[in-house]
């Protein structure tokens, strides 16, 4: 008996001694419980996203203190994404989410790069350098989109790398912290993992998202101090020289519920690719105008100023625009002819295209021959009477009537190229957009609205009708497909400005679909065909559906 005693207690530690039924193991070879696994893997993911937090709120600062709030790593990507994104995924984006597609696409980022983190702090948990490179990775792949940008250098690589260097110290850090306290190199995976929750863990989770946090709101503080807002506010606009004739008063369809005839700024339609909005001081703005010219020009925004200056009436298209679409605007736009700045400049024999660009490098063609053969082509720089919004151009946009704005109307305006089609392509005529895009004759029902039930009698039918720069000559309604009736035009000030209208209906009991056209000035018809907007804008005819009762 003593002799088995003895061999017993002599055994190897870690050997399993079955007493009873139950297994017992010495705690250098225990196996941790479920939910501190499970524990484990979620503080792992968690340290992956605070460590991403940090690289963003590093970066952020690092591009504001740069004065380049572009090449944060979201934006960054947000903007490469917009480039690359194929054109039936853009015109679902707008068509679905309207003017809150840019906000869509930016939450989108970022909850793809919060997955990213988490599945990077997991991966560090059993190979820690693998996963730390996974963070840094993110802030890599950010600034090659940022580099990858318009009138961008090496430069705007910066905050991005700034960030991924950030980002994976922020990890090696946490996974420190969550290391068990003494433990060292281990090849055995479990060994390695971290230790769960402590009052560590907490410390060091608390202290990255303060880091996070400061730095990021650091960011939005600087970037908010150069907004150009209070510099907008200080511009006081001269009078025109020219003054283009009012809006009569018989322009507003007097109809409950019409939308005005001139857009307010807060409500004039916005679609552009920044996803930051372009802050030009007009103290530093200047306007360069070259390319195929005799006389090179430059302007700054007081001598831009001190020209003589119109004002006309003039309502922008986007090409996005669907039938029956929201994206039409109608606004009074104070600023110089372009033509008379081109011809001071000398066009030089065989240049067909004005190339625009804006500060953020975004790039506009427009037919040379529209800008010069009379129609009122602006350099504007006031909008229904105040200087340019922020958001649409300020210091200085291209109006041009008659052309849909991707070739027209280019916001922030800093430089005019004189070139040939043949030489140079614009953004999205690099996409496969078309050329030369005229508004196309269009009419839109505003009232009744889709699917609303009305009363048997008398209904308002109205809405408005563009055809810019030929003029919109008749519009005309019908019901259930019947005969078409021509409805009231109101008057106008011009033919680059839409027209509202309106016809009385005798409504009867029953669902009806209600369908408009309108016809220009040169005797063309809205055709019937439905065509979606790419490459030179949409076809079709609007119409509603309403129950009548």
């Amino acid at each position: 008996m003593a002799s088995q005693k003895s061999r017993a207690e002599t055994k190897p530690a870690g050997v399993r001694l079955r007493m009873g039924g139950v297994n017992d193991t010495t705690p250098s070879r225990r196996r941790r419980s479920l939910p501190v696994r499970i524990a484990d893997r979620w503080w792992a993911a968690l340290a992956g996203v605070l460590a991403a937090a940090v690289g963003l709120g590093a970066a952020e600062l690092a591009a504001a203190l740069a004065g380049q709030a572009a090449t944060a790593p979201i934006l960054a990507l947000g903007s490469a994404g917009i480039d690359v994104t194929p054109q039936g995924l853009k015109a679902w984006a707008i068509r679905t989410f309207g003017d809150n597609d840019k906000a869509v696409l930016l939450a989108s980022l970022g909850a793809g790069a919060t997955v990213v983190a988490a599945l990077a702090g997991l991966l560090a948990r059993r190979h820690r350098t693998a996963g730390v490179c996974a963070v840094a990775g993110l802030g890599v792949v950010a600034a090659a989109a940022a580099v990858g940008r318009p009138q961008t250098d090496g430069w705007a690589a910066v905050p991005s790398l700034v960030g991924a260097l950030a980002g994976a110290a922020a990890l090696i850090l946490l996974l420190r912290a969550m290391s068990p306290r003494g433990a060292g190199p281990s090849p055995d995976a479990n060994d390695a993992a971290p230790a769960g929750p402590d009052r560590r863990v907490l410390l060091a989770g608390a202290g990255t998202l303060a880091v996070a946090a400061s730095t990021g709101g650091l960011g939005r503080v600087i970037t908010a101090r150069r907004n150009v807002s209070a510099a907008r506010r200080g511009v006081r606009l001269p009078p025109p020289t020219g003054p283009g004739p009012a809006v009569p008063a018989g322009a507003q369809v007097r109809v409950p519920g019409m939308p005005p005839f001139t857009t307010p700024n807060g409500a004039f339609y916005r679609v552009d690719t920044a996803l930051v909005l372009p802050q030009v001081d007009p103290a530093d703005w200047t306007l360069r105008i070259g390319g195929m010219v005799d006389r090179p020009v430059e302007l700054t925004f007081e001598e831009l100023l001190r020209r003589p200056l119109i004002d006309r009436e003039v309502t922008l298209t986007c090409v996005s625009n669907e039938v029956g679409g929201p994206y039409v605007g109608h606004a009074r736009w104070l600023g110089v002819p372009l033509a008379v700045l081109l011809r001071e400049a000398g066009v030089r024999a065989g240049a067909d295209q004005l190339l625009s660009r804006s500060a953020d490098g975004w790039t506009c063609g427009t037919p040379l021959s529209v800008v010069l053969d009379g129609r009122d082509a602006l350099l504007a720089v006031g909008m229904n009477g105040v200087p340019l919004p922020i958001a649409h151009g300020f210091p200085a946009r291209l109006v041009v009537p008659g052309l849909y704005g991707y070739v027209s109307a280019t916001k922030w305006v800093v430089d005019l190229q004189v070139t040939r089609y043949a030489d140079q392509a614009a953004y999205w005529t690099r996409r496969g957009w078309a050329t030369d895009a005229p508004v196309k004759t269009m009419a839109r029902i505003d009232l009744p609205r889709p699917l609303q039930r009305l009363r048997a009698g008398r209904v308002a039918v109205a809405g408005v009708a563009w055809a810019q720069h030929r003029g919109v000559d008749a519009v005309e309604v019908r019901v259930d497909g019947g005969p078409w009736h021509p409805a009231r035009l109101a008057t106008v000030p011009g033919i680059d400005t839409w027209r509202q209208w309106v016809w009385e209906w005798n409504a009867t009991p029953g669902t009806h679909r209600l369908e408009a056209r309108a016809t220009d000035a040169t005797g063309r018809t809205q055709i019937s065909e439905r065509v979606p907007p790419f490459p030179s804008g949409a076809t079709g005819r609007p119409s509603v559906v309403v129950t009548v009762t």
